[in-house]
């Protein structure tokens, strides 16, 4: 089998994974999630945006790196799903806080088409840099890269797995801030593994992810820092 079918299996699991991670959150008995906007207008906005960031900033990257052709990322549909969602928001005057439920079903889905990335070689340009560790990885041209896939999938699978632990925890404060929480850990990690990739800097030695990447990160600490105290957000069951 292709790289280019194994990278599609594994986008049909990630969408699978991330809504089964969704669908088990809400059988959590008491689990209740603030401000969970459902509305067709908020989910198209949040598919277009999402959809529009993945291939502007993903085909950029390629120009930047001088490569020809389109390109999809999931940085860049975070990003556009984020710029989509936030303008939506401020338009219809929704002050609430919206994207809590989104937080496990975002980490297992990158945690899952990751490998898909891995699996894809060489065609992805999603590969790493070369480097002498015993764990580097030959992708088709005979040099050991960097799997900096499978770095980034193994930590969103960390993430995923502290934020399991807290929601049956029953840990409001994290299940409030969630999203935040996992945009932080996601432009964080990926800001380190950039440094791994044999893209086109944009500023110095820094390339367009890397910036995107600073930018995510920023607007979780923002919305960390002026998040409303987190209030208890279940109920248990009656005796």
């Amino acid at each position: 089998m292709g790289g280019a079918a194994l990278h599609a299996i594994f986008d049909v699991a990630a969408w699978l994974t991330a809504g089964a991670a969704g669908w088990w959150l809400s059988r959590l008995q008491g689990l209740r999630f603030p401000g969970q906007a459902t509305e067709w207008p908020y989910v198209a906005a949040l598919v277009f945006g999402a959809g529009i960031g993945a291939y502007l900033f993903g085909s950029l990257n390629l120009w930047f790196s001088g490569l020809a052709g389109v390109a999809r990322s999931v940085e860049g549909a975070l990003a556009g799903g984020i710029i989509a969602v936030e303008l939506y928001k401020w338009r219809h005057g929704i002050a609430v806080r919206t994207g809590a439920r989104f937080a496990l079903p975002m980490a297992v889905g990158i945690a899952v088409g990751r490998i898909g990335c891995y699996a894809a070689g060489l065609d992805d340009f999603t590969y790493g840099t070369p480097t002498a560790l015993p764990w580097g990885h030959d992708f088709g041209d005979r040099i050991l890269r960097h799997p900096v896939q499978l770095y980034e999938s193994l930590a969103m699978a960390i993430f995923a797995a502290f934020y399991v632990a807290a929601v049956l925890r029953r840990n409001a404060t994290v299940i409030a801030n969630g999203f935040y929480l996992a945009l932080l850990v996601y432009g964080l990690q990926r800001f380190a593994w950039e440094f791994l990739k044999p893209y086109g800097p944009v500023i110095g030695p820094f390339t367009l992810f890397h910036l995107l990447s600073l930018a995510i990160a920023a607007y979780a600490m923002a919305m960390l820092a002026t998040a409303p105290r987190a209030k208890v957000l279940h109920e248990r069951a009656a005796a």
